[in-house]
């Protein structure tokens, strides 16, 4: 089996060191990878939203699945593109660009999670119009105040903030100064719950599920809890990735 990973993080990096141990492997190919997944596979120069040339590379080199690491090629639809006829044949791991809406939009996983009964804490949404209701909202909320980017950015478009004439300014940042770019064109001000955050993985293909290993995910770059938040995060494998066998 040749296998193509999308993305050059850690986590495409784990998933080469799982699925190089398979023994249904034949090739593993990653783009465009790091250092790290060089050192067990082939890495390839490609962007993970250059469809066409993933395309092409997949039917030149008989790639039978691809794993998509990143959050921007599954919003953008990369499962429904390869469900064409020429490239049906090729599995994609990851959800369909309806269901990447969960990660793609933080409203809309909001909204998903109220009409469903998942606990989820208070909040309310504001575009550039509205900023100025924003500004207000924040004044109800006790501090510190959170304020997600609605859309994607790369894991660094959530902000948390002790002083509120601070948030007020980083909203109107956001909205009317475009801070995150497109991704905050629509912000969320959400309740601010403490706690340990802990993330939890599940595989499926819509008819059966396979629950994976939990990670503590450790948002603030300072000890203590202090400072920015970060993207960085420690993973860790308790045994193989099966989504091979």
């Amino acid at each position: 089996m040749n296998v193509l990973i999308l993305g050059s993080g850690g986590r495409e990096h784990a998933f080469a060191h799982a699925i190089e141990k398979s023994e249904l492997l034949t090739q593993l190919y990653v783009a465009p990878g790091n250092a790290g997944t060089a050192a067990i596979a082939t890495n390839i120069d490609l962007g993970v939203t250059d469809f066409d040339a993933i395309k092409e590379f997949s039917l030149k080199n008989n790639i039978n699945m691809i794993v998509v690491g990143p959050e921007a090629p599954l919003v953008a639809g990369i499962y429904d593109y390869f469900q064409q006829e020429e490239t049906s044949h090729i599995n994609v791991i990851g959800p369909s660009k309806k269901g990447a809406v969960l990660e793609g939009s933080k409203e809309f996983a909001k909204e998903f999670m109220q009409r469903n009964g998942v606990p989820t804490a208070a909040y309310s949404s504001f575009t550039a119009q509205t900023v100025e209701d924003g500004k207000r909202f924040l004044e109800t909320l006790k501090a510190p105040y959170v304020l997600k980017a609605d859309g994607l950015a790369g894991g660094k478009g959530v902000l948390i903030i002790k002083d509120l004439k601070e948030a007020q300014d980083s909203l109107e940042e956001m909205l009317v100064g475009g801070k995150f770019g497109e991704a905050s064109n629509k912000v969320v001000i959400e309740e601010f719950l403490d706690g340990i955050e802990m993330s939890v993985f599940v595989m499926t293909d819509g008819e059966h599920y396979k629950i994976l290993p939990n990670a503590k995910d450790y948002k603030r770059i300072g000890e203590g809890d202090t400072g920015l938040n970060t993207v960085e995060w420690v993973l860790y494998l308790q045994y193989h990735l099966q989504i091979m066998s």
